[in-house]
């Protein structure tokens, strides 16, 4: 079984339990004194932050205290240990806190650009199609849409993670052994498959589209959804977030060059992949489907032997936060 992260025996005695949170008497935004409140939120690099700024929804009422962490196992990690209050990630990191019934919450979704997941080739390596890979050196990161699309692309060309050299790799690790030549391809997410066609010149073999969901649940510390004055404040965040997804499908020339400042890439190529982006950037709330696509990316994983039994992620769901977040896109569709 992969375990990407782990709980003592401590943590597991205060597990999360019940069904989906409904509702309830909750400090509204509006009538609430944020002044004393910190968030703790972590961010992708070109994400959240640079996003907010932006759109000029970055002067909150409550303080932001940001942190960087490029991949949604360490987000499920830090949310675990109390370090964090909201995060974000794939269905896949969140299958695994279910099953290993982490401190965590799944409050709304998001909806990004799948062609931004990538498999790529090395630019001089023998590699055409997915099937060449039998044999080769393949990074990936585990417990992540990198390695649900990867074993659903080898999958659909009749290999295995037995048929290649599978390398688990964090991403700046990941990017540092394909830029040197120790990988000859790479299934990865993000702004450093972009780097790596940009800069090392890897060609595309496949993108997310087709094998991922689309939906990328935002995580949450029970104790920030439980408490009346976090919760207002993490309702406001989201809404937040929602506005800016809308002015950066507008205004994504302005959103580039704050990505540009934080990742690196050259703009006019942030710009083509928004020209070529699978569907537009969204927020939206927990709607019955959500748990149900999530369940069956839960269960495949099972069929893959990845997990040792059914990993339950209906009671996860959180939809305490669904009137906000309905009630934020009915003011922007009056826009």
């Amino acid at each position: 079984m992969t375990t990407p992260f782990s709980l003592s025996r401590r943590s597991a005695l205060g597990v999360l339990a019940g069904s989906l949170v409904a509702g309830g008497a909750r400090a509204q935004t509006g009538s609430a004194d944020l002044g004393g409140v910190t968030l703790r939120v972590a961010y992708y690099k070109g994400g959240w932050r640079p996003l907010l700024q932006a759109a000029g929804e970055d002067k909150t009422p409550y303080r932001i205290e940001w942190k960087e962490l490029n991949n949604g196992v360490l987000h499920i990690e830090a949310l675990n240990g109390d370090a964090l209050d909201i995060g974000s990630g794939s269905e896949i990191p969140a299958m695994f806190a279910a099953r290993q019934n982490a401190k965590v919450r799944f409050i709304a979704v998001t909806h990004e650009d799948l062609n931004i997941q990538v498999t790529v080739a090395a630019k001089d390596a023998p590699i055409r199609s997915i099937a060449d890979l039998r044999g080769k050196r393949v990074g990936y990161v585990r417990a992540t849409t990198a390695h649900y699309f990867l074993a659903k692309q080898l999958e659909e060309a009749g290999l295995g993670f037995g048929d290649i050299e599978a390398i688990n790799l964090t991403p700046s690790d990941g990017y540092t052994a394909f830029a040197s030549g120790k990988l000859d391809a790479w299934a990865i997410y993000g702004y450093n498959g972009q780097l790596a066609i940009a800069k090392q010149g890897a060609r595309l073999l496949k993108t997310g589209v087709g094998y991922l969901s689309g939906n990328f649940p935002i995580y949450a510390n029970p104790r920030a959804v439980d408490d009346p004055l976090r919760h207002a404040a993490v309702s406001d965040l989201l809404l937040r977030i929602q506005r800016a997804y809308a002015f950066a499908n507008k205004n994504f020339p302005a959103y580039a060059a704050a990505q540009v400042a934080e990742t690196h890439l050259p703009l006019q190529d942030i710009l083509d992949q928004f020209a070529r982006r699978s569907d537009d950037f969204s927020l939206a709330g927990v709607t019955p489907d959500v748990p149900d696509t999530h369940q069956k990316v839960a269960d495949t994983f099972l069929k893959l032997g990845v997990l040792d039994a059914r990993a339950e992620v209906g009671k996860f769901w959180d939809t305490s936060f669904n009137d906000a977040i309905a009630a934020g896109a009915a003011s922007l569709a009056r826009i």
